[in-house]
């Protein structure tokens, strides 16, 4: 089976906050209170899509919700490199896993 692997990269002198701002709208984030008294989640847009995040900037999915990936990253200034890749067991089966 077939999936897409994509790499996205802000440009070198990027600043850090927008970085991370990125970063949680993508992938969400877990936070907890200054007191340590409350913890929420952020959602993220990359929890309702099947992937596998291989390091922070490359994420394997299926070939079906490439499109949606890339819309949503071309709203930033960002490099994208994509590829079609064949996927091993594993990632069929936590792509097939997350689908259910």
């Amino acid at each position: 089976m077939n999936g897409t692997m994509i790499l996205f990269q802000f440009p070198e002198k990027t600043d850090h906050n927008t970085v991370n701002k990125f970063m949680q709208k993508f992938y969400g984030q877990d936070s907890t209170s200054w007191s340590g008294k409350y913890r929420y989640h952020r959602h993220g847009f990359m929890e309702d899509i099947p992937h596998r995040k291989i390091q922070r900037d490359v994420v394997i999915l299926s070939s079906e919700d490439m499109p949606k990936v890339l819309d949503f990253l071309g709203k930033y200034s960002v490099t994208l490199h994509v590829r079609e890749i064949r996927l091993t067991p594993d990632d069929e089966e936590i792509l097939s896993r997350d689908q259910k």
